[in-house]
């Protein structure tokens, strides 16, 4: 073997170690990598997706609303910090709020994550909007606008409007006989068009055939049951008089003698506590005063409720014409067939208020 030949024989092994060394390299930076990953993932969890919300917020989104008022709103109820993680998950996932007009419920202890979730996949939470014992018209159309992203003069709009009424068979001077005592499901954002539908097709349900039909053998429509409703809801708070009742004021517009009812002047005068009503306020001129006026009012004087409907509709005949409060203040009455007995309840009713120092 020649020189040259142990010279070239000695030189192969090199290269061979330093592929080892090199092999050897890999699994270190394959480790570091690893381990950068995991704490970056640490950190970006520690600062994105750790922490709850301190409590429960109706978080309520605008239509066409920019970033920053949703970051306002979370900010205003679950403060600044867990504002700040929801709003960055969400510009990482790309979301655009204008297109998410509506109310969303974050739950106390939900994480930024599932919350970001939430406002940006459209699930709304619903509000219940309950009716009971409304008197005023306004009055109602200024509680349910303030559950709504909608205005109260939005609402009175739609409910003036006698094309959106007449499918149900009411005027505008009767809206508030649309709204049955009850209680809805709707979405923030619906609209005036969008609440009158929903609460008009309960009112049609209720109004069946059957209920017609029972309605128009007592010579009434539907729309005037719903104002005589009213006034029994007025007159009594007892169950089992609202039949007697309903009936009573029946009788009296079948002989075409004027209703004489105190809450229609109640509601004329604009004061529902008048317990002692005098002859001064029976002479107001108002359509609603059914002392000067007679039939039915115009419209109901409050919201009523299936419970009266039904025992007007069912009541039993009877051949009552006046009814007197009685004396002993239980809100039950007296009732009489005559003129005659009537004045004897009535004497003894005025003589307790006399008493109890009752004048207005």
């Amino acid at each position: 073997m020649t020189e040259s030949t142990i010279k070239n024989t000695n030189k192969k092994p090199a290269p061979r170690r330093r592929r080892a060394r090199k092999s050897r390299r890999w699994p270190r930076v394959a480790v570091f990598t690893a381990f950068v990953c995991v704490m970056v993932a640490i950190v970006a969890y520690m600062v994105l997706f750790s922490g709850s919300a301190p409590s429960s917020a109706l978080v309520r989104i605008p239509a066409g609303a920019s970033d920053a008022q949703v970051r306002d709103s979370l900010s205003r109820y679950l403060g600044d910090g867990y504002a700040r993680k929801v709003m960055r998950l969400a510009q990482l996932r790309g979301a655009d709020f204008s297109a998410r007009h509506g109310a969303y419920l974050v739950e106390a202890g939900e994480s930024p994550f599932s919350a970001m979730r939430r406002l940006t996949g459209g699930a709304q939470y619903p509000l219940t909007i309950t009716i009971n014992g409304f008197r005023l018209l306004p009055v109602l159309e200024e509680k349910v606008a303030n559950r709504f992203d909608f205005s109260e003069e939005e609402l009175a709009s739609t409910l003036s409007d006698a094309s959106i009424l007449e499918p149900y068979g009411l005027t505008p001077d009767q809206a508030m006989a649309l709204f049955i005592n009850d209680s809805y499901e709707f979405y923030w954002n619906a609209s005036p068009r969008d609440v009158v539908k929903k609460i008009g097709e309960h009112y049609l349900d209720v109004w069946n055939k059957e209920r017609r039909d029972k309605a128009e053998a007592l010579g009434l429509s539907a729309a005037d049951v719903m104002t005589l409703a009213s006034i029994v809801d007025e007159e009594t708070n007892a169950v089992s008089e609202k039949g007697t009742v309903g009936r009573l004021y029946i009788n009296r517009l079948r002989t075409g003698m004027p209703l004489q009812a105190d809450p229609t002047v109640r509601y004329a005068v604009g004061d529902f506590n008048i317990k002692r009503i005098t002859n001064k306020d029976k002479t107001i001129d108002s359509p609603y005063n059914t002392y000067r006026r007679k039939g039915l009012p115009p419209g109901p004087i409050r919201t009523t409720s299936v419970e009266t409907i039904d025992a007007i509709l069912d009541s039993a005949p009877n051949d009552y014409l006046y009814m007197c409060a009685k004396e002993d203040f239980s809100g039950r009455h007296n009732f009489a067939s005559n003129y005659r007995d009537h004045q004897i309840n009535a004497r003894r009713y005025q003589r307790e208020l006399d008493r109890r120092g009752i004048f207005r």
